[in-house]
């Protein structure tokens, strides 16, 4: 029980930033998914404020596609706190999990990966960026739509990088973090749309841009190498897609979409089928019949002009 009020049911996942429960709020009688943070973290004094602040942040963002987050707070556990968010509980899976039996159709990844960048267009309106967007943090509901999770713990983990660094915790996952991130440089909305770009080519091929034997590998391709080509592993693939991911991976912000709504449109359009070809006789207007006269009538015994 956390804060004598939420008791965790079922452990739904674990990583390196904590671990994912179904609970039951006991006040609102409702179901909920509760993350508790590791230890590594509650060590941190300066995470604990930032994370409550970001996180009350993230509670105001109200969006289909952004779980909502209900409450945070510190539990005390054998003499140190135990920090947790609590967030609404989403029935489904992860994209990471659906990435399980490999890539998806064209028109779902689009999909999909718009409904993120509607997400996140929202959350930027609300100078919230996500910074960890991966397959991990986002939801494909049981009615086939994505929800973001984990509004407000990259920020918080990235303003105190230096010590988490020192302690093994990883900021952000190699696969899908930008230059700037990797540089320790300044990040914005647009960091979120590399990531997204990352997270498309992975929909689409079964695997991120950029893969390698260790992180540091992966990291130095983010800063120096040119993308592969969805189309390259995915030759179906319209090439109109490959350009607009290669413009997201952009290396310098500046060369990126200036907002996810831009994003979505490009993407949209680029994904759309090619209008078929009308043939050359169709094009040529048929004839217009010449119009019928008209009847004049034959005057009868009893219309007047008749005599």
């Amino acid at each position: 029980m956390l804060g004598q009020r939420y008791e965790l049911v079922e452990q739904l996942g674990q990583g390196g930033m904590g671990t994912v429960h179904r609970a039951v709020d006991h006040r609102l009688r409702r179901t909920v998914a509760v993350k508790t943070l590791s230890a590594e973290l509650a060590r941190q004094p300066e995470f604990l404020s930032r994370f409550q602040r970001e996180a009350r942040a993230a509670a105001a963002l109200n969006h289909p596609g952004v779980a909502t987050v209900h409450d945070v707070g510190e539990d005390p556990a054998d003499g140190s706190t135990e920090p947790y968010l609590v967030m609404e509980y989403v029935e489904g899976r992860t994209l990471s999990r659906v990435l399980d039996a490999g890539p998806l159709p064209l028109a779902q990844a689009v999909d999909l990966t718009c409904q993120v960048l509607d997400a996140l267009d929202h959350s930027h309106r609300h100078a919230i960026v996500h910074r960890d967007i991966k397959p991990a943090n986002v939801m494909l509901t049981d009615a086939g739509t994505a929800k973001v999770v984990d509004f407000g713990i990259a920020k918080a983990l990235s303003e105190v990088a230096t010590r988490l660094t020192g302690t093994g915790v990883a900021v952000g996952t190699p696969a899908y973090l930008a230059p700037e991130q990797i540089n320790g440089a300044e990040t914005d909305h647009r960091t979120d749309l590399y990531a997204v770009a990352c997270l498309l080519h992975e929909l689409l091929t079964g695997r991120p841009p950029y893969t390698g034997d260790s992180p540091f590998s992966v990291m130095h391709q983010h800063l120096a190498a040119d993308p592969v080509p969805p189309s390259r592993l995915r030759p179906e693939l319209p090439p109109a897609l490959d350009a607009v991911i290669v413009r997201a991976l952009h290396k310098d912000r500046d060369g990126r979409y200036p907002s996810a709504a831009a994003m979505c449109a490009a993407l949209t359009a680029a994904a759309a089928p090619a209008p078929e070809p009308v043939p050359a006789a169709a094009r040529i207007p048929a004839a217009v019949p010449a119009a019928a006269p008209a009847a004049v009538p034959t005057p009868t015994a009893l219309d007047p002009r008749a005599a």
